[in-house]
């Protein structure tokens, strides 16, 4: 059987792009051109573009035209996640951490050590864990705002697990969720997998657009919105009291459940208090102590509405059954004795630091974050491209993150996402200076 005529130009083009015919940003003949050069129809040489960006060769962009993409990193910047190389300077990935937290556990394991209770950690412990470590994150919570019963309180392994036990406790394949249009990159993942629908709300410079949220659920059947309303990832905003009220009205109006991600709220200080304090019955509220204490702990806490408790456990029993009762323990510790309040305003102090090194670096740019966050969004000026900017890094063995792993939307945005949590200070502003140079020289190549 014959190759159909446009089958054989989508090969030939995908071969000549993956051997590096046109560098990475160079604008391909528009779809009338291309019909023209290969003697196929105009719907033909878009259904052969249409392809090509389904390869992650090419992307297109509504007015702007077609763009050659980076292969190198397509395993990195969409769904999908990929390491940061071992050499690489990482402005991907926050793990922050303050001198001295090694001695901390050092001394808390030796504490553990010698403690009556040992042999129970080597057991299973209840699903949603013991009644004593939930109060001691009800007494946590309190300090962020939210007043909960204990028994409000489920423990799981880190945010990321939180949301699936969140999704898989609230929806079903093929429920619509409604998101900001630039998300975070673990509940795309997350929505995937589980085969949801996410339904794109624009964003402005201080929050969603809730005109249009509204006007979303008139349209479209949507079961949940998932909102970051205390130091939202990657835009760094956080929402005003008036717009966490109207948010909530929108959810009570059209039946939403509210899945509310904290995982970097203890960075924001002053703050009003978090969705689920307003709408309990309605919201389910997800953090960690990852960003806050360390990466490793995986120890998180969902707050569930009182009569959905039982359907989060029962999640958890499938998934994990208990998250690691020694890792629990040590984090019952440290919230006891203060040593989580005072490693998250040690970190406060840290990512102000950070930020203000980072404006001070872009001064001149339309750089967007909160001054206290560990991460900056960098939107990108005509005519830069994020992923020749992104690959010009990797070059130099900086790794960044580039709007299409945080889009909603497609064709993502041309911005860079920097996260400074995770570089001795000592190295940011130079590492920063060499991002802002690629960029520049972007912009004037």
């Amino acid at each position: 059987m014959r190759t159909p005529r446009y089958k054989r130009v989508v090969d030939q083009l995908a071969a000549q792009l993956r051997a590096g015919r046109w560098p990475v940003g160079t604008r391909l003949p528009t779809h009338r051109e291309l019909a023209a050069r290969e003697g196929i129809a105009l719907v033909t040489a878009s259904r052969v573009y249409a392809e090509l960006a389904a390869m992650g060769l090419v992307t297109g962009e509504q007015g702007r035209g077609t763009f050659v993409r980076d292969t190198a990193l397509l395993a990195g910047q969409g769904i999908d996640e990929q390491a940061v190389a071992a050499d690489a300077v990482d402005l991907r990935f926050n793990y922050p951490a303050i001198p001295g937290q090694a001695d901390l556990l050092r001394n808390t394991l030796r504490e553990l050590a010698t403690a009556g209770d040992l042999e129970s950690l080597l057991h299973y412990q209840p699903h949603a864990g013991r009644l004593e470590d939930r109060t001691a994150v009800a007494r946590h919570l309190r300090r962020r705002g939210l007043t909960v019963d204990a028994e409000q309180v489920l423990i799981v392994s880190g945010a990321q697990h939180g949301l699936a036990a969140a999704v898989m406790s609230f929806l079903r394949h093929g429920d619509v969720v409604a998101v900001d249009a630039l998300t975070y990159t673990g509940f795309k993942i997350l929505a995937h997998t589980l085969g949801l629908e996410l339904a794109a709300v624009p964003v402005t410079a201080h929050g969603p657009d809730l005109d249009a949220l509204e006007e979303l659920c008139r349209r479209r059947p949507v079961r949940a919105v998932y909102a970051m309303p205390t130091l939202h990832n990657p835009l760094g905003w956080v929402l005003g009291l008036a717009k966490r009220k109207r948010l909530v009205a929108i959810a009570r109006r059209h039946g939403l459940v509210i899945i509310e991600d904290a995982a970097y709220a203890y960075l924001a200080e002053d703050s009003p208090p978090p969705l689920a304090a307003r709408a309990p019955e309605i919201t389910i509220y997800v953090s960690s102590l990852s960003k806050s204490v360390a990466t490793g702990l995986r120890v998180g806490f969902v707050v569930a509405p009182t009569d959905r408790v039982a359907d989060v456990e029962r999640v958890i029993r499938t998934t994990t059954w208990n998250t690691p009762a020694l890792n629990v323990a040590l984090v019952r510790r440290w919230l006891d004795d203060g040593t989580v309040d005072r490693l998250e305003a040690h970190k406060r102090t840290d990512a102000h630091m950070r930020q203000a090194i980072a404006r001070d670096v872009f001064a001149g740019l339309p750089v967007r974050g909160h001054p206290s966050s560990y991460f900056l969004w960098l939107p990108l000026a005509e005519p830069a491209r994020a992923d020749r900017i992104a690959a010009s890094l990797e070059r130099q063995h900086i790794s960044v993150s580039t709007a299409e792993q945080f889009a909603a939307t497609d064709p993502a945005p041309q911005a860079l996402r920097l996260a400074l949590g995770s570089i001795p200070v000592a190295d940011l502003r130079p590492t920063l200076t060499t991002v802002r140079l690629a960029v520049e020289d972007d912009i004037h190549r």
